[in-house]
């Protein structure tokens, strides 16, 4: 055969395993962190609090001379009893207009506050355009509760999944591919840990409804690798599972990377033009669109025949039969 996954899966699984491993160690530093506390970098509506976006006004002389000091706003801050806030600098626009822009999140702040912070902060390092300030305030009730839905979202949609692939197919099918399902979630959560710590990137609801549609595109792909793996061995039911599963991935791989690649294209597209609400929802799916694909054609595949490898042959025979 022109194209063997079965002849490299050791690379496969090597690849994805490294990828894996690097988003845990990732998870692992981000949950010792005290500005992060978590394995993800949580956005506003997870945890609570208040976002105070403030945008340098450069029409004032003199006023974005130079870049703002992260320090400075540290300083402002403790001094306001607001520690342990998370402090981010945006460039906005970068390399047209030069927008600083300070980011910070922190306890819920009432008017009052809110109105001393941005008073210290603009004396100590300028004055702020009103029309680049962005203030969002969430309780830490809410943020639970959003939260709590979409992880029973995600956890209610693995097991919709492995029963009704338990019923389409059989039982190692809907195993193996849960064990894909759980590894594009895993890379793409793993991702986003590693840009939380090195960019500040944040997840927020759009990323666990991100999640869910990625597990949705992912086991499309597997079901129809898995159901040409079964019209090859009721066809050909002679042939060695090794050679059933590459021919299944060549008779399919065509469609997988054309149905991919048209996904992937309007994605960009939001990603680099969609604005900063859909950012980085756009990149959590062509993260894990392409982690879906490469795990349907790579992993679930592989796995299937390695655990069928690992049978008696009239026990491999008598799962097909049933």
């Amino acid at each position: 055969m022109a194209f063997s996954v079965i002849k490299q899966r050791n690379l496969w699984w090597a690849i994805s395993s490294a990828i894996i491993l690097a988003g845990i160690i990732a998870m692992a530093i981000s949950w010792t962190r005290p500005d992060i506390g978590s394995p993800l970098r949580p956005a506003l509506d997870f945890v609570g609090g208040t976002r105070l976006q403030l945008e340098l006004d450069c029409s004032v002389p003199n006023n974005c001379n130079g870049p703002i000091e992260i320090t400075e706003v540290r300083e402002v801050l403790a001094a306001q009893g607001l520690a342990n806030s998370s402090i981010q600098l945006l460039d906005k626009d970068a390399g047209k207009n030069d927008k600083q822009i300070v980011s910070i999140r922190t306890k819920s702040l009432n008017v009052e506050e809110r109105t001393n912070l941005q008073n210290a902060l603009s004396q100590k390092i300028g004055a702020f355009d009103p029309k680049g300030t962005q203030i969002d305030t969430v309780g830490p009730t809410i943020g639970r509760q959003i939260f709590l839905s979409g992880l029973t979202a995600l956890l209610l949609s693995f097991a919709g999944i492995t029963v009704y692939l338990t019923f389409r197919f059989k039982l190692d099918y809907a195993f193996f591919a849960f064990v894909a399902l759980f590894h594009d979630v895993l890379i793409t959560v793993g991702i986003f840990s590693i840009l939380g710590l090195v960019f500040g990137v944040e997840v927020d609801s759009l990323f666990l409804v991100a999640l869910l549609t990625i597990v949705g595109f992912s086991v499309n792909d597997t079901v129809v690798i898995y159901d040409r793996v079964r019209e090859v061995i009721s066809r050909n039911p002679d042939l060695h599972i090794n050679q059933v599963v590459d021919s299944a991935v060549e008779q399919t791989l065509t469609r997988s990377i054309n149905t991919t690649l048209t996904t992937l294209l309007p994605l960009i597209c939001i990603f680099l033009f969609g604005g900063e609400t859909l950012k980085y929802f756009a990149l959590a799916l062509l993260v894990g669109f392409v982690a879906g694909a490469y795990s349907s054609i790579f992993i679930a595949s592989t796995m299937l025949a390695w655990w069928r490898n690992r049978q008696p042959a009239s026990v491999s025979l008598a799962t097909e039969k049933d």
